[in-house]
This record gives C-alpha cells, structure tokens and sequence, in this order.
C-alpha cells in the first residue's frame, strides 16, 4: 500500500512540474492563507507545500516569497532560533485583503467546478423520477 501511495506522490509531483505554470497562483494563494493566520518561515512553506503535492525547492520559494514581499503583500523579519537566522513572513493588510479577494474567486471556481456535477446528477435523477411517473 505504501508503495502505491509514494509513487502516485511521485507522479502527482511530476505532473505538477508539467504544469507549474497553472499552479504558481495557487501556491501564492497557500502562502497568503497561512501568512494571514500567523508568522511562518519560508522552510516550513515549502514542507506544507509538499504535503499537498507541490514539491518547490528553496530556489524556486524564495523568489516567490520575495515578490510577495516586493507588492507589499507579505511583511518579514529575521528571527534566530538557536545557532540558525531565518526569516519570519507575515501577510501585510494589503496582503489580507488580496487574500480575501482571491478566496472568493477561488470559491467561486470551485463552485463552477463542482456544482456542475452535482446538478447534473441531481438533473438525471429528476429525469429519471417523471420517467417513472409518467409510465404509472
């Protein structure tokens, strides 16, 4: 079972780098969801990006993060834990507001998405049901 799972992860990561692209916005999206709820280093991003199935590297992270930070989205500041200096981002109320906008848009697709497929069952089921009626 195990073996199934790691190599769908496997594929879904391929498939993500097929398709970074599409997904660039999405992950923006993540990273602003969890900067709105509170400071998160960049590090702990990238392995909460990983446990949906992105894979992104610090090289690919960081940039992104810092574009954030350059349209005045995001907000930083160092933080030393032990030996180690990080940074620490944090959505700015710019950065809160762009997220709102951007949940609602992204609710809105989803709904487009998936309310289609539950309409349409609900739809063949109403088909079905005066179908049955009209033979009675």
């Amino acid at each position: 079972m195990r073996a199934h799972h790691f190599n769908m992860s496997l594929e879904m990561r391929t498939e993500n780098t097929n398709y970074q692209d599409l997904y660039s916005g999405l992950i923006r999206i993540h990273i602003l969801h969890h900067a709105c709820r509170g400071e998160v280093f960049g590090l702990w991003m990238i392995e909460e990006l990983e446990r949906h199935g992105y894979r992104l590297s610090p090289g690919t992270m960081y940039p992104l993060v810092h574009s954030l930070e350059k349209r005045s989205l995001l907000s930083s500041k160092e933080k030393r834990e032990g030996r180690r200096y990080g940074r620490l981002y944090r959505a700015t109320p710019a950065g809160r507001r762009a997220f709102m906008i951007a949940k609602e848009k992204v609710s809105q697709l989803f709904n487009e998405l998936f309310e289609g497929k539950r309409h349409s069952a609900h739809e063949r089921l109403l088909r079905t049901v005066e179908r049955t009626l009209a033979r009675d």
